[in-house]
């Protein structure tokens, strides 16, 4: 029983191979009736994008929502500097709190991109802001487990 299953299907899988090449050796293209120039082989093969048509009120709407956007995160990045700069609570060699300086300096690197319109230009500035203050807070993070290692290291004889 277990034998005529298996030679059914067998037959069923040749018979399907078979189908399979001969509609392969149909579907075959051959050169002649390929595409005459360069500009007809693109045309065929690109697909296009249709642009859609937008009024100028829709426009301006779609500006204001993406720039709406980056405000949003360019606010949410600068609140994160400055949720991060509670951290340095050491002064520098002018007698400074870093937490000051890296504010002062956030507030100037935000203050000279305020007026960008390229978007482009803002995602970079986003993207490298919260990278900057991600690896700050990593290395910040490091020296502190590196300063606790140290001080049990200290206290253990």
């Amino acid at each position: 029983m277990m034998a005529a299953k298996l030679q059914r299907w067998r037959n069923l899988a040749g018979r399907l191979d078979l189908m399979a090449r001969r509609d392969a050796v149909s579907s075959r293209r051959f050169l002649h009736e390929g595409p005459d120039t360069v500009e007809e082989l693109l045309d065929r093969h690109l697909a296009k994008k249709e642009k859609p048509i937008i009024d100028d009120d829709e426009a301006e709407f779609l500006n204001r929502r993406r720039l709406t956007s980056t405000r949003r995160e360019a606010l949410s990045l600068y609140r994160d500097i400055l949720r991060a700069t509670r951290f340095f609570t050491w002064i520098d060699s002018r007698g400074n709190l870093w937490r000051d300086v890296l504010r002062e300096n956030a507030r100037k690197e935000f203050e000279a991109a305020r007026f960008e319109t390229d978007p482009e230009v803002i995602t970079r500035l986003l993207i490298g802001g919260s990278d900057a203050v991600s690896a700050a807070l990593d290395k910040l993070a490091e020296k502190q487990r590196e300063m606790i290692e140290k001080k049990r290291r200290g206290d253990q004889p």
